[in-house]
């Protein structure tokens, strides 16, 4: 009887693998279709960095259309969301999560961008800000207050 129940499980298990494998090269497929189009479509652009803040889609001021056509699970989600002026207009963009932190505020830049999506920042004019520092954890922060108080080398 256990044998049995134990044979079930496992083609389960091996059913939702190659469901989950077959979904993943599908996703996959489709992502560098996108990452393809967009490299098409790429152009540098000089633009003035106003503000940048991860917010909910619905929040940013992003046009409608573009709304409209996100999933409803994504629109929940927070978007690193760039204010840039380009040209005569004030534009918001959305910004790719790599090269978010590294997009100085209140400065020019001449950006690649893909439609409403910013893929690089070059050519920063003026000084490079460093980069923020990364506030610790509380976790962090106890461990280096017990070790300060033991009198131990603290961990990097």
């Amino acid at each position: 009887m256990g044998w049995i129940i134990a044979i079930i499980v496992l083609v389960v298990l091996i059913a939702i693998m190659a469901v989950l494998y077959f979904l993943g090269r599908k996703a996959q497929k489709k992502q560098a279709e996108q990452q393809a189009i967009m490299e098409e479509n790429k152009q540098t652009i000089s633009m003035l960095i106003i503000d940048k803040k991860r917010m909910k889609l619905k929040d940013s001021g992003l046009p409608q259309i573009v709304i409209d056509q996100t999933p409803k699970l994504m629109r929940g989600s927070k978007l690193p969301i760039v204010k840039a002026k380009v040209g005569p207009q004030i534009l918001s963009l959305v910004s790719d999560e790599k090269i978010f932190d590294n997009i100085p505020i209140k400065k020019e830049v001449k950006a690649v961008v893909s439609g409403i999506y910013i893929l690089d920042v070059k050519g920063l004019h003026g000084k490079q800000a460093a980069a923020p520092v990364k506030k610790k954890g509380w976790w962090k922060r106890m461990i280096e207050s017990a070790q300060e108080k033991a009198g131990a080398k603290p961990l990097k």
